[in-house]
């Protein structure tokens, strides 16, 4: 009897208070501190520091040991393959769709008014570069009904890779649009924000058409894109240079240093060098081993790696025996860019076209010229018999030309995120190993799995996605790897 008559009092007082709180309800509950908008530049800037810095930070911890550039020590789930529990990093579907998400309110902004339209262009060269890394980690994601929560929509469908790849809104068509936009502006607003170009439209043009040279490689297993390919290349509107890579260069304090640059010096030495760098650059006699790593201690010029994936509860060994990762990384971290595409890539990517016949072009002439262009982007001396020598010279010596090419991006591609891991998938190259303690059954994974938050939040589409995955397995291939 008391229970109820407190509760019909608290009804009858809170039923007293509401006329006098609806009247100013937005007043009490808006802080005036907080920004309900934000100016389209700083939106900007943001989308394109916070993905290369994530991105960069994931290349150290998560993306080197998938591609095999670094092993790690201990605390290493995921360099045994065991890619469901991510421990220094290894979940990039956050930060991803953050990024996803801010990028599309800039297109909004850009559409809905004309004084911001300068940003049309660029937000979607932006949206198709990071809905490929999306996709490409993870095979079919939510897509075309992604980001439309104000909209009503809140579990969305997955969108097949292939339709994101090829379909209208998906990442050829933005990259097409992208540029269009770019050259149909006729405004005077500048590009503010814009820490990659400073402002320079006609490099974004650039950047766009690299894109879509390697997006047209990736999926050229599955679709035929001669014509596409033959077409961009001849136009030749496409990265040629390092001073129009689309890169930002970290700084060495912070809020824009490389954040493994201040990390514990503890976390930092849980990454040494893998079995698989040592083989690949003492055998090609390649000096870009002194930039990516230190040699062992007490002996200059001595490099050691250590197979990827061992067990830490029985490992024994002495740290002084491997080389940690390099200086670029920690001391002089001010060196290193955070990477979104660079000429070396394009040119090997040509290289790569040029040798399966996609495009009529040198294979040869664009091999050299992006190991060139690599050696120059990590500030080192190109050795003067180094094209000639006889496991690099081009199809010399019974060597297979696109295992070069695909060799040499790899040796660039060490800040570079997944990527690595990525053409491997692709093509098989370079070969990487067999793990020390894989908790994958000594299989190499050909996708990351969809996070957790996606079984909880979006069951019913998660479920879809994941049974056409074996149950979210890891080695299932994504659509442009099947064969």
């Amino acid at each position: 009897m008391k229970r109820t008559l407190y509760s019909t009092l608290l009804l009858l007082a809170l039923a007293g208070f509401v006329p006098g709180c609806t009247d100013k309800f937005q007043e009490i509950n808006t802080n005036p501190n907080a920004p309900v908008d934000v100016q389209p530049s700083l939106l900007f800037r943001k989308i394109l520091f916070d993905y290369g810095e994530q991105m960069s930070y994931e290349a150290f911890v998560a993306g080197n040991l998938l591609g095999q550039y670094f092993t790690a020590i201990d605390f290493n789930l995921f360099d045994r393959h065991s890619l469901s529990e991510p421990q220094y990093g290894g979940n990039p579907w956050p930060f991803l769709y953050t990024n996803l998400r801010d990028n599309e309110i800039l297109l909004q902004k850009a559409r809905a008014n004309a004084a911001f339209g300068v940003y049309e262009g660029p937000a979607l060269i932006m949206k198709a570069y990071m809905a490929a890394t999306l996709t490409d980690l993870y095979g079919d994601v939510p897509y075309s009904e992604a980001l439309q929560g104000k909209a009503g929509v809140i579990t969305p469908a997955y969108d097949t890779q292939e339709a994101i790849y090829t379909a209208a809104g998906g990442i050829l068509d933005n990259l097409d649009k992208g540029i269009a936009s770019i050259n149909n502006y006729k405004g005077a607003t500048a590009l503010d924000g814009d820490i990659l170009y400073g402002g320079n439209r006609s490099k974004w043009i650039l950047f766009a058409n690299s894109l879509k040279i390697k997006s047209l490689m990736r999926i050229s297993g599955k679709v035929n894109v001669k014509d596409a390919l033959q077409k961009v290349f001849t136009e030749g509107n496409f990265i040629k240079a390092n001073t129009d890579n689309a890169v930002y260069r970290f700084s060495l304090s912070q809020p824009n240093n490389f954040r493994m640059s201040t990390a514990r010096i503890g976390d930092y030495n849980l990454f040494i060098m893998s079995k698989t760098s040592e083989e690949l650059l003492t055998t090609l006699n390649d000096p870009r081993i002194g930039v990516y790593f230190r040699p062992t201690s007490g002996k200059p010029g001595t490099y050691k790696g250590l197979l990827n994936g061992p067990d830490a509860s029985k490992l024994s060994i002495s740290l002084a025996d491997y080389s940690f990762t390099g200086t670029i990384f920690r001391e002089e971290s001010d060196k290193l860019y955070a990477n979104y595409m660079t000429a070396y890539e394009t040119s090997l990517w040509l290289a790569e076209a040029a040798e399966r016949g996609l495009v009529a072009a040198p294979a040869k002439e664009w091999y050299e010229r992006g190991i060139t262009q690599a050696f120059d982007y990590w500030r080192t001396t190109l050795p003067a018999n180094y094209l000639t020598s006889s496991l690099v010279a081009y199809g010399q010596n019974g060597q297979n030309p696109v295992e070069q090419i695909l060799t040499q991006k790899w040796l660039g591609n060490i800040n570079n995120g997944y990527e690595g891991w990525t053409e491997y998938r692709r093509t098989g190259f370079p070969r990487l190993k067999t793990i020390s303690a894989s908790l994958n059954n000594g299989l190499i994974p050909a996708r990351m799995p969809y996070p957790g938050t996606e079984s909880a939040l979006n069951t019913v589409q998660y479920k879809k996605a994941a049974d056409k995955t074996q149950s979210n397995s890891i080695n299932v291939p994504v659509w442009w790897a099947t064969r």
